[in-house]
């Protein structure tokens, strides 16, 4: 099989993007694991279908590098904004993901900003185990005791105020993933906040790994750092090339903003 697509990243997440509004290009679990291996295919930590929409400008479907489907991605919509705003020489833009609208915009600066839907830290909506009955909740992880804010921006949360390195992130962070309190597994997030504008943070992303970027994970470190005083807004959330400017609006609703990387054109010929 072979097909046309996009490379896009942002912040270094980085994105498969077919356009499926003229084709129709779908690929299963098997050969998303495949394209997805940084070390001998295309690489990326997510596949983005952009589709028709009856009532948006377009709507977006996600699926993660193991091959299963994603609920949301932040840097994947700044990336599909871009193109969209772009494409249709518009001001801004409206696509759905799942359930949710997105609105996307590029201010003076090339930078891309997307409004997220208000987040929840209702349990049942993260979603946990009944076993869960706390948030912050307290986790044992090899030893160590571990207090996580959960919350679902999209995808479910589970954020850290505390400095971790790559090599503990990689042994820790599938563990925390999947443990048998999140039945649809998690994001996890360690946050060192630098000062009350600034918050370095790692990501180990649900289906993808230790990712270099994490939107919807900016968007929950900074929305629980704002609602318990830790810092002010809007926040800088970096990660290792470069940060997002996440905002809080006065309706709970996040507004994400930070670079993308020109789409890149390449061709993919897939083995059957």
């Amino acid at each position: 099989m072979n097909f046309k697509a996009l490379k896009m990243d942002g912040l270094g997440n980085d994105f498969l993007i077919i356009d499926n509004r003229d084709q129709k290009i779908y690929l299963n679990q098997d050969q998303i694991l495949k394209l997805s291996d940084k070390k001998n295919n295309i690489g990326f930590d997510q596949l983005i279908y952009i589709e028709n929409s009856n009532d948006a400008d377009a709507e977006l479907k996600y699926f993660n590098s193991d091959g299963r489907r994603a609920d949301a991605c932040g840097n994947g919509n700044r990336c599909v904004a871009d193109i969209l705003i772009k494409e249709k020489k518009k001001d801004r833009v409206i696509f759905k993901v799942g359930k949710f609208l997105h609105y996307g915009k590029i201010n003076q600066d090339n930078l891309v900003s997307i409004l997220m839907p208000k987040p929840t830290n209702k349990l049942s909506d993260i979603p946990v185990s009944d076993e869960v009955k706390d948030n912050p909740l307290k986790l044992k992880v090899k030893e160590n005791l571990f207090e996580g804010h959960l919350l679902n921006v999209g995808n479910p949360h589970i954020v850290f105020f505390k400095k971790i390195s790559d090599n503990d992130l990689t042994q820790i962070g599938p563990i925390i993933e999947n443990h048998k309190y999140f039945p649809d597994r998690v994001n996890v997030t360690f946050a060192d906040i630098q000062d009350k504008k600034n918050i370095k943070v790692n990501v180990w992303e649900r289906g993808a790994g230790n990712t270099l970027a994490c939107g919807t994970a900016a968007c929950a470190t900074a929305f629980i750092a704002s609602q318990t005083g830790k810092v002010e807004n809007p926040v800088n959330i970096h990660f290792k090339r470069g940060y997002l400017i996440i905002e809080i609006q006065s309706d709970k609703n996040i507004l994400m903003t930070g670079p993308v990387s020109k789409p890149k054109k390449i061709e993919v010929n897939l083995d059957d």
